[in-house]
């Protein structure tokens, strides 16, 4: 028996006054808008396929930080602190000390001599002349380069070598403290002064890979090479994102497969996938024509454009496949999906890029990238899957084996949908609010274990056992300087760099430094000084002091090493060589600088932070600390607003929003437990989750309330939401989650984390909106009243 309602509310959508007008401007002009679609789709895809990977020093840090902005203004006297390379060239046995390894190191430095982007005047290597031993004898300094004049590879030459190496200070630092490897170390430009074009990292780390490693390494079983620093690994992430190709090929495979075994028609599988597919090309063009390229970390965004099209297709197949089992044909049918999907789908994607746009607020321009990525992608789906999707169905619509499968099968899961149903009923209602309550109390608990930073020594973008995280490993356990640097420049007037007091304030803070947890040794010119002072009476340890007589620290620093002191002498840094790079390691040292500045103010002289690896690493830290509480408030905010203006009410935003907040809670639990901490790569998904995660609430929301002003008691209209709707929303957060959880098998490490934290919010925002949406229901709504507003509101319209 019909329902009048029902047939009545049936007979309002076919009334061509229900029509809006953006449905008749769209279905009305099919043909003219499907020709306009296919020429941009060729356009737009042409520039997508040449779009270029993308990656710089300058885009993955702050550069509004004070740490940087004083880095970058000291860049040029700030030697071996910037972008470089370190290139050890290791034996399998014996040592360094013979003449087929000096020849093939030899080799090697001239290669990395003529490699493009190479700043040759800073490369360092014994066999380079920049590298020399000092001695004091009876007849003051002497000194020279450490390859001895007249090497010839014998073995008196090789013993000279020898004592020349022990004699420069360079054991720990460019030779291996075991004497089995020796450092190529490489300074580079930014911008390659041959061609004007920035450096080309992924080229230069394949340059690297066959002129160094395959080439020397390969063809003699003795030699090893290990290769580390900032282009080496963003040449390695580079190449590491080719095998995302394969995990886009996996992720549509599997949703296709999904889609057919939800839908059993073929055009309800092929469209909602060839529509996600164009606007991820849409996207991609759009990006090149705005100047963009694919960094490591935006390189991911695509996959989510194409998440989160095919969440929306889903959405419009199975509301066409309603439509067509009460017997409308296509046009129709695609009509009645658009007219009551437009609205929520567009919330819910405006919703999406704005949440998306709050990452603009964070002062990392590879962030701000990624955020106009997901943002343009948003966008261009409210195109192609709320337009295209439906024209195209409007043409092919629903096959007769579809529209059987939704009719035999919602007879069949009935039973399955009104067990859910009793999610709002309640008795059970109140159950699920208080598991809600203790699943807040679980996430806030562990939630405190959640840190900021990188949590792993190496590169924590790639895999412990990876082949950059490896030649790491190697090059931190064999010479004694750390690879994580931290280092406070000392400012001073003209010429007054080497003055007592300024020298004196250096003494005391490496001093404090040294004796601070994470600290392993420190250098300045303060510690030549002192090596030079002790040398010049006769080794003794008593004479290792800062002298206070200004000329002869003058004499003693007169051969200090590039990068201590500048031309000027009105900038000399202090070296901080760190135990590793953790948050609380960089937290610890930079807050003893600090203190110590605090404690010790000058007018002479000042102490600024920060250079070096770690400089760089604390600052990001600091930035995404503060920007973290921040942006998750934005996106609420922004979330919350909408749905607000669209709903007009704030239960309904309690509704949708609280499952949001519990997923964002219980993920960030997760990461602290497995050891993922929030950085540039792990706090967009953050946004990302809880932007794609609204889409399911407002879909709930947007049935039931549609039901609940029929009429239909709570219980009973989420049992009709579930039947239509909740059936979309749960098969959708199955399949990204699945589609998604593949990332874990990535050799790419933070796409791993990614896969496993998108995982997650996928599976719980699909859960909070099936399970906690209705509980809250129950307790908030009230339909009598709703439906009173609506009739005024109607009333107030006419």
């Amino acid at each position: 028996m019909s329902n009048p309602k029902h047939d009545k509310g049936e007979h309002y959508l076919l009334t061509p006054k229900a029509e809006p007008f953006l449905e008749r401007v769209i279905f009305n002009n099919r043909f003219v808008i499907l020709v306009m679609f296919l020429f941009l789709t060729a356009f737009l895809g042409y520039n997508a396929v040449k779009i270029k990977p993308d990656a710089s020093f300058e885009r993955l840090i702050p550069l509004e930080h004070p740490f940087i902005i004083n880095m970058l203004e000291n860049r040029s006297d700030l030697e071996n602190l910037g972008n470089s390379i370190k290139i050890a060239v290791a034996v399998e046995e014996g040592d360094i000390f013979t003449e087929e390894y000096m020849s093939t190191l030899q080799k090697i430095t001239d290669e990395v001599f003529y490699l493009p982007g190479v700043n040759r005047a800073g490369l360092k290597s014994i066999w380079t002349p920049n590298v020399r031993w000092v001695e004091v004898t009876e007849e003051g300094f002497q000194g020279g380069p450490v390859i001895p004049d007249g090497y010839n590879g014998s073995r008196d030459s090789l013993e000279s070598l020898r004592q020349n190496i022990l004699k420069s200070g360079q054991v720990g630092s460019l030779v291996a403290d075991n004497f089995k490897s020796t450092i190529i170390y490489a300074p580079l430009f930014e911008i390659n002064p041959e061609t004007n074009e920035p450096l080309d990292y992924k080229a230069f780390s394949l340059e690297l890979e066959e002129k160094i490693r395959a080439k020397y390494a390969e063809s003699n079983p003795n030699i090893n090479i290990h290769i580390i620093g900032f282009a080496k690994k963003v040449g390695d992430l580079i190449e590491g994102i080719g095998s995302i190709a394969m995990f886009a090929l996996v992720t549509i495979t599997l949703t296709t497969l999904f889609l057919f075994w939800y839908s059993r028609c073929f055009a309800g599988t092929i469209v909602p996938v060839i529509t996600s597919l164009v606007a991820v090309f849409w996207q991609l063009g759009i990006l090149r024509l705005l100047g963009y390229g694919m960094d490591p970390y935006s390189v991911l965004v695509p996959f989510l454009v194409f998440a989160i099209g095919i969440s929306h297709g889903v959405q419009i197949v199975n509301q066409m496949a309603v439509e067509a089992a009460k017997g409308f044909d296509p046009m129709t049918s695609a009509r009645l999906a658009f007219r009551q999907l437009y609205i929520p789908g567009m919330l819910a994607l405006v919703s999406d890029a704005i949440g998306f746009l709050t990452l603009l607020f964070i002062q990392i321009d590879v962030i701000r990238d990624l955020a106009v990525a997901a943002g343009v992608g948003v966008a261009v789906i409210i195109v192609t899957n709320l337009v295209l999707h439906p024209l195209i169905m409007s043409y092919v619509g629903i096959s007769k084996g579809g529209i059987k499968h939704v009719q035999n099968h919602g007879e069949k899961q009935d039973r399955k949908w009104r067990l859910m149903s009793f999610f709002s009923h309640p008795s059970v209602a109140p159950i699920s609010i208080l598991i809600a309550i203790l699943g807040f109390g679980i996430g806030i608990y562990y939630q405190k274990d959640l840190k900021i930073g990188d949590l792993d020594k190496g590169a924590p973008e790639l895999r412990e056992d990876s082949r950059y995280n490896v030649d790491n490993e190697y090059i931190i356990s064999n010479y004694s300087t750390s690879a994580d640097v931290l280092v406070i420049m000392v400012e001073t007037e003209k010429e007054k760099c080497t003055d007592y007091r300024v020298m004196d304030a250096m003494d005391r803070l490496q001093w404090t430094l040294e004796n601070s947890p994470g600290v392993e040794s420190t250098a300045s010119l303060v510690t030549v000084s002192k090596l030079v002072t002790k040398a010049l009476n006769e080794g003794n340890f008593k004479w290792f002091e800062l002298s206070r007589n200004q000329t002869i620290i003058n004499s003693s620093i007169q051969r200090a090493p590039a990068g201590l002191i500048n031309t000027n002498c009105d900038m000399t840094p202090v070296l901080a060589f760190l135990k590793d790079h953790k948050a609380e390691t960089l937290d610890s040292v930079v807050a003893t600088v600090e203190k110590f500045v605090d404690e010790n103010p000058s007018e002479e002289f000042k102490f600024l932070l920060g250079a070096g690896n770690a400089g760089v690493e604390a600052a990001t830290n600091q930035v995404i600390s503060k920007a973290k509480d921040m942006m998750l408030f934005f996106v609420y905010a922004v979330v919350s607003t909408l749905c607000f203006i669209t709903f007009r009410s704030i239960r309904a935003v309690i509704c949708i929003v609280t499952p949001l907040a519990l997923t964002s809670v219980l993920c960030e639990a997760l990461m602290a437990q497995l050891g993922i901490g929030i950085k540039v790569a792990t706090l967009p998904v953050i946004a990302l989750g809880v932007g794609i995660g609204v889409d399911y609430g407002i879909y709930i929301y947007t049935k039931l309330e549609k039901l609940l002003l029929e009429g239909k008691p709570l219980q009973e209209a989420y049992f009709e939401t579930l039947r239509t709707t909740g059936k979309a929303v749960a098969f959708t957060g199955v399949t990204l989650g699945v589609g998604v959880f593949t990332w874990i098998f990535s050799p790419i490490k933070f796409q791993a984390d990614m896969g496993v934290l998108l995982f997650f919010m996928f599976l719980w925002n699909m859960v909070g909106a099936l399970w906690l949406l209705p509980a809250l229901a129950r307790f908030l709504l009230r339909p009598d009243k709703m439906i009173a507003k609506a009739k005024k509101a109607e009333a107030s319209g006419s």
